[in-house]
């Protein structure tokens, strides 16, 4: 086999069921005592299944071993030391391990559910500067140092194995062929090599059997070479392209010999760390690390634009839950009181996207802050905008959706422009109403006559609002207003914290695509 044959080869699990068909069974209500809610993923050997946790109903992920493969001593017992691997670890960066044990069909696994992007698309989608790349690298290393001070080597360490969460936080997931450092590897009765090729080191390609802790720093370089380069490598290293600081660092982590590299991941942070912090550094950075700074500082504010926890407002429950998309957009919520013993939430952004969305958006929330302090109407405060922003050279279009609350007439005020609709679950009869408003984006025409809607806010009622828009055509990834309305209903009678959660869960399932794309965020009130 030529070299450029073997680093384009797939991942081998160990053994294969040549020609075996796709499982084709309909999705398991349960598996042991969580609920299951959608399948996520079919791999070659496993299903990954999204869950509720009996307990906290929070989302889990619920991996089974393929039916299959339950015939296959090798599969079984691969999957249970997956789990015991995996329940050792307690660490920020590792995915946490809820349970797992036997069902009616085999055997699963129950982990926390993470909302993020693999490491692999995080590289070819997002722009990443030096110091970001070296925060990145260490704290994988730091997962690392924890798995290799319980034993654990985990042998596929790569970026599709690693995600980055919507706060930016490191996960190393997949610990399918990990191996204690003590015990045999399954390879030995296959004749396969386990792993994949392009972050392999030469002594688990030769024999898996043989690894040991430097060869999960092999992969570990490899990984920093395309994260700091900005682009996959597919099995060609060049450190000439890395800053200078750094190629001393990855030539020791890449040696071909076991007994040239790093030793332990302790001694590559401490290196990395080191250079984190120098002067070189600095004076190293990449061309577009101007850009790719202001990028991610625009990220953090991005967060300041949004309220991190809902208030504490006598005799309400909020519940509020958003989501960060991986591309930058300006995404806007607040909650605010105000005269005659009212209160606002509001929601708004730019239809700019990338850093201009973040910018405009960001003027939009101080001119908000100062004309909620002028009228307690929706209508004068959209008419007001309107003109503002029509008047500007910035010529933007917004959306905005404002709800005024007045607990002593038991009255709501609510308008939407360019956004969907307010619900409204009325405590006596429990049922789903929809309260809508039909305006266009601020923005869009001087002469633009806005209309607000009032109703009745009684005791025990609970009411939803959402940055969703509602477009003419609906694609397949966009989340509908009759799926939003389903997964309202289904989270019916929940406290409003959950029951945001729940519906944010369901638009990740039925609508990722839009998700990745956009920023969203649902607030659920509940008056007591």
């Amino acid at each position: 086999m030529v070299e450029k044959d073997f680093y384009t080869q797939p991942t081998y699990p160990g053994f294969q069921l040549e020609g075996s068909p796709k499982p084709t069974a309909p999705i398991p209500q349960f598996i042991g005592p969580y609920k299951i809610e959608s399948l996520l993923e079919k791999g070659s050997m496993s299903l990954l299944y999204l869950g509720t946790h009996p307990e906290t109903k929070d989302p889990t992920t619920i991996k089974v071993l393929s039916p299959k493969y339950l015939s296959h001593p090798e599969a079984v017992n691969r999957f249970i030391n997956e789990a015991e691997i995996i329940a050792m670890t307690n660490h920020p960066n590792i995915v946490q391990l809820y349970g797992h044990g036997e069902w009616e069909e085999g055997l699963y696994i129950a982990m926390e559910f993470i909302q993020g992007t693999s490491l692999r698309q995080y590289i070819l989608q997002t722009p990443v500067s030096l110091i970001r790349a070296l925060d990145i690298i260490i704290d994988i290393a730091y997962a690392l140092c924890h798995l290799h001070a319980h034993g654990v080597i985990h042998r596929d360490l790569k970026p599709e194995n690693i995600l980055i969460t919507e706060t930016g936080t490191v996960k190393v997931i997949d610990f399918g062929i990990a191996q204690l450092l003590t015990e045999e590897s399954y390879a030995s009765h296959t004749g396969r090599f386990i792993g994949t090729p392009i972050y392999m080191s030469p002594e688990q390609k030769e024999n898996p059997n043989a690894v040991s802790f430097p060869s999960d720093i092999y992969s570990l370089g490899i990984i920093a070479y395309e994260l700091i380069l900005g682009k996959l490598s597919h099995g060609q290293i060049h450190l000439s392209l890395m800053p200078k600081g750094i190629q001393k660092i990855l030539h020791k982590a890449l040696q071909p010999k076991v007994e040239d590299r790093h030793q332990d991941v302790v001694d590559f942070i401490a290196e990395l760390s080191a250079y984190r912090n120098s002067k070189s550094m600095q004076k190293e950075k990449k061309p577009s690390d101007p850009l790719n700074e202001m990028v991610e500082s625009l990220k953090q504010v991005q967060m300041t634009l949004v309220a991190s926890t809902p208030p504490q407002w006598p005799g309400m429950e909020i519940g509020l839950a958003g989501h960060q998309g991986i591309s930058l957009s300006g995404i806007y919520y607040d909650f605010f009181e105000i005269p005659e013993g009212s209160y606002g939430i509001i929601m708004g952004e730019s239809s700019a996207k990338g850093a201009e969305g973040v910018t405009y958006t960001a003027v939009l929330r101080g001119l908000v802050r100062a004309l909620c302090r002028l009228t307690t109407k929706p209508v004068e405060l959209a008419t007001l905008l309107n003109d503002i922003i029509l008047r500007d050279s910035m010529n933007q279009r917004f959306s905005l959706a404002y709800l005024v609350l007045n607990p002593q007439n038991n009255e709501l005020r609510y308008i939407s422009c360019g956004y969907g609709n307010l619900w409204h679950i009325t405590g006596e009869k429990s049922e789903v109403e929809k309260i809508a408003t039909q305006n266009p984006p601020l923005g869009v025409a001087q002469e633009s006559e806005f209309a607000e809607v009032s109703a009745k806010w009684e005791i025990g009622d609970t009411l939803v609002i959402n940055t969703f828009a509602v477009p003419e055509a609906m694609s397949p990834n966009e989340f509908s207003e009759q799926a939003f309305k389903q997964a309202l209903d289904e989270n019916r009678g929940r406290p409003p914290q959950k029951q945001v959660e729940g519906i944010l869960l369901k638009a990740r399932i039925s609508a990722n695509m839009l998700l990745q794309q956009r920023s969203i965020a649902l607030i659920s009130l509940l008056r007591k």
